[in-house]
């Protein structure tokens, strides 16, 4: 809906980003600085690994509360978001780790890979959110349409799910030898 109305109406967006409050500027800045932390190779402790997924799925839930926690099929919104993220949980977790991860047993800590994913899912729920907190300021009733909250919804539990299968992930290079034919260092 903000898409189309600013590719009909580009003007709207100085107005739109003007009327911004400053803070969230400041949000999407710490969230920059968040995602370009993860690009470079690193080691992280357990707690670490756990923290990113955690933060991003309170953002996540926060998203979902504010915008839709007033609504009349909250129930549904809520498990639409249980779903989408237990969809991509499933879907994620298996997976081997990203090619470099390992678990070093002796001093605790994980050793990551540079990777861009972790950018993309955290601008992809920022960008979720600016949009969807526009397109009801504009547009108050869209909270009450049940397409519009189901999907947003699900794409907030989708994002929660990735980030939560990728620390799924690393968590199983800590409990010892991969299962035959998984290499421990995926």
């Amino acid at each position: 809906m903000l898409i189309q109305m600013l590719v009909h109406q580009p003007q709207m967006l100085g107005p739109i980003v003007k009327n911004t409050p400053l803070w969230v500027w400041g949000l999407l800045a710490a969230l920059v600085a968040l995602g370009l932390s993860q690009v470079r190779a690193r080691t992280a402790s357990p707690a670490r690994i756990v923290l990113m997924p955690a933060a991003m799925t309170a953002l996540s839930i926060w998203g979902t509360l504010s915008a839709f926690g007033q609504s009349l099929q909250f129930g549904s919104v809520q498990l639409a978001w249980i779903a989408a993220a237990s969809l991509s949980l499933a879907l994620v977790a298996p997976m081997a780790a990203p090619a470099g991860t390992r678990y070093d047993a002796s001093s605790g800590r994980f050793h990551l890979p540079g990777s861009w994913v972790p950018m993309l899912l955290i601008l992809a729920i920022f960008t979720v959110r600016y949009v969807v907190n526009v397109e009801l300021a504009m547009q108050p009733a869209l909270a009450q349409d049940d397409r519009y909250t189901l999907v947003t919804s699900a794409l907030y539990g989708l994002f929660s799910g990735i980030f939560i299968g990728r620390a799924v992930r690393m968590w199983r290079l800590s409990f010892g030898p991969a299962p035959a034919g998984e290499p421990v260092n995926a």
